[in-house]
């Protein structure tokens, strides 16, 4: 007997369900606290609930699908499939904050979403909020930072999931196949988070402290658990651990398998490291001479600032070691510096966001490639290159139109994102400063999305956050798709009408 095969829109709620029973157990992972901490047991009914009906209601639809076999996803359905994960994994993990009573609705998708596209920006009182939920925003952080896609379609075999990897915007594929890339990466991000929270404890700081900031650090994503970030520990030992975990939590995962495989030339040949050493050299020797008129002339104070801010900001992890970014403590140019570092971004196939080195440094390369043409003769017919982790990769002129489209979207966005915000009354430097950090993922604020913000502003950070974390296309051709598929059913029911 055949086994009925299920495609199309069926598949997609298939897959789903697993994925619903995996987020289902994400939620439950802060439970494991509970152990090391009884007095937090009073906690565990927020991440019990949401987790257990997630784990149930996916149990259901794999249950309702069993013994069917899986066909093919359609042309772009995939695309739906990673953006109704994304949706449905903000959605769940939204719960426990909502069950704390202490957030809305609105407040609470947007911290999931802050978390799982590891922004940073928050809404919750790290004083007063439970340690388990402290936990559950940096666990949010961990699995956005390396991909919803990879760490859950790692859990299990399936011969569609480097497609659906690739849909939520990633390039790395370190191995021939999914399993294989999700165990690299996932081996170097927990031992590079293994070794900061050995280092931060060796430098003071508390252990469950050392955890999350680690975990948030490799992830570049910022959340803390101390109101004033990094900046709370005043120890320059503790910010150079943070300043390695942001460097390599923003860079290209390709480059760190080069690294640990001791092929130096290939990562110093990466055009990604070649434009983060450009804008190291430039950025914080100007940043360390504005920040001297607020430090009176202190230059190691205004280094260390200067230097931790500048990699704070480039890598999107948008940890802060400064009270306030206006005001008397924010000269104009470092303040519109940092705006510059959080829109170029960090690596591709980094935890964090941005338009990234890659893209931008294509951007200078195809101008200067056509001016070089437009000097040259006519019929001189020339092969563009570009170095990707130390080999020349060719650039054809498809690649130079689709970046350049991408980094208009980004700035369309940008600007949109940063008028809606202005309209509250905020000044266009703090709103292009506030959306910035939403859209490029880093988490850097100047207190327009706290607590008390507006719904309209906390949903158009929200819905910046997520755009900046799928990378815009993902989103917009599942959009189309479904316009597409629903035009086309109705034009189909007409003719047979």
């Amino acid at each position: 007997m055949n086994k009925k095969i299920i495609s199309g829109y069926p598949l997609i709620i298939n897959y789903l369900g697993i994925f619903a029973i995996l987020i289902g157990l994400i939620n439950l992972m802060p439970l494991i606290l509970i152990p090391f901490r009884m007095e937090d047991i009073s906690d565990a009914y927020l991440f019990l609930y949401p987790g257990g009906i997630s784990i149930f209601i996916g149990f259901l639809i794999v249950m309702y699908f069993r013994g069917r076999e899986k066909g093919k996803l359609e042309r772009n359905q995939d695309a739906i499939l990673v953006v109704n994960i994304w949706i449905m994994a903000i959605f769940v993990s939204s719960m426990p904050f909502i069950l704390t009573g202490d957030y809305n609705f609105t407040q609470a998708i947007f911290e999931a979403t802050s978390g799982y596209s590891t922004t940073g920006l928050t809404v919750v009182n790290v004083t007063s909020a439970p340690k388990a939920l402290l936990l559950f925003r940096s666990l949010l952080q961990f699995f956005g930072g390396i991909g919803l896609v990879l760490v859950l379609t790692s859990a299990i075999s399936d011969k569609f999931g480097m497609r659906l990897y690739s849909a939520e915007g990633h390039s790395d594929k370190l191995m021939p196949n999914l399993i294989r890339s999700g165990r690299t990466i996932l081996s170097i991000y927990v031992g590079y988070i293994t070794i900061g929270v050995i280092f931060y404890v060796i430098f003071g700081m508390p252990i469950f402290d050392a955890i999350n900031h680690a975990i948030c650090a490799v992830a570049t994503g910022g959340f803390s658990t101390q109101p004033m970030s990094i900046g709370y520990y005043n120890s320059v030992p503790i910010e150079i651990v943070t300043i390695v975990l942001m460097i390599l939590g923003g860079t290209n995962f390709f480059v760190h398998l080069m690294l640990l495989r001791g092929k130096m030339k290939n990562v110093f040949g990466h055009v990604e490291i070649k434009l983060l050493g450009i804008l190291l050299l430039i950025g914080i020797p100007l940043f360390t001479l504005n920040l001297m008129t607020v430090y009176d002339g202190n230059i190691l104070q205004s280094l260390r600032v200067g230097t931790f801010q500048f990699f704070s900001a480039v890598t999107g992890t948008g940890y802060q070691t400064v009270e306030s970014f206006i005001g008397v403590l924010t000269p104009s140019f470092f303040f519109f510096g940092l705006i510059i570092l959080m829109v170029l971004g960090a690596g591709m196939g980094s935890t964090a966001g941005g338009m990234k080195q890659y893209r931008v440094a294509l951007a200078f390369k195809s101008m200067y490639w056509n001016i070089k043409e437009q000097l040259s003769h006519k019929k001189t017919i020339r092969t563009h290159f570009i170095n990707k982790i130390g080999t020349k990769t060719i650039v054809d002129r498809e690649d130079i139109i689709f970046n350049h489209s991408f980094l208009m979207i980004y700035l369309v966005v940008l600007v949109s994102g940063t008028l809606i915000i202005a309209s509250f009354g905020y000044s266009l430097e703090n709103s292009l400063f506030e959306f910035a950090s939403a859209l490029g993922t880093v988490g850097l604020s100047v207190g327009i999305t706290g607590y008390s913000a507006h719904p309209v502003i906390l949903w158009t950070s929200t819905i910046g956050m997520f755009l900046g974390r799928l990378e815009f296309y993902v989103i917009f051709v599942a959009i189309a798709k479904i316009y597409m598929d629903i035009t086309k059913k109705r034009n189909n029911e007409k003719k047979t009408s």
